[in-house]
């Protein structure tokens, strides 16, 4: 199985700015800055998750992105779907043409998976893992990191790696 860091940075720069929300619009800088992730590969991601209808940008002093609607109902597997990710188990991508050109011994199995996961990720919103304590924690102990300006190394991560 495999989720690519696209996948997994969609779902973290999401999850971030839940659980910033309440402070009004939240930078691309910030988000950024807290989870590590180079701001030109956020920057792409953002421009898929708005055209996803997931956020929306404000612009201006003090500008951002926000949720689009209520954390409540944003769940992880929309927002894998919104960067173009799929959680796929089979070797073929789906495709059924995974030995020599036909379908493989294990191929419905592997489908079946997939379809498992992604039903897993469309029952967990943002706001049942903002609600988790260890999220809380780690948010809080990241937060006092660039308060105390200990933030983590940029990712070197190239934004051309999106497609």
């Amino acid at each position: 199985m495999r989720l690519t860091t696209k996948g997994r940075y969609a779902v973290t720069a999401m999850l971030d700015l839940a659980l910033h929300a309440q402070r009004g619009p939240v930078s691309l800088a910030d988000i950024s800055e807290r989870q590590g992730i180079s701001l030109s590969y956020l920057e792409q991601l953002f421009a898929k998750l708005r055209r996803g209808n997931l956020v929306v940008s404000v612009r201006g002093p003090g500008g951002g992105y926000q949720l689009s609607r209520d954390m409540a109902v944003i769940h992880v597997a929309q927002v894998i779907d919104a960067v173009n990710e799929s959680v796929d188990a089979t070797r073929c991508q789906g495709q059924g043409d995974c030995h020599s050109g036909d379908v493989c011994l294990t191929h419905h199995l592997w489908c079946d998976l997939s379809q498992q996961i992604h039903e897993f990720l469309s029952g967990i919103s943002l706001a049942d893992l903002v609600e988790r304590r260890e999220v809380q924690e780690v948010a809080q102990r990241q937060d006092e990191r660039r308060c105390s300006g200990r933030a983590p190394r940029l990712d070197k991560i190239e934004a051309s790696a999106i497609d």
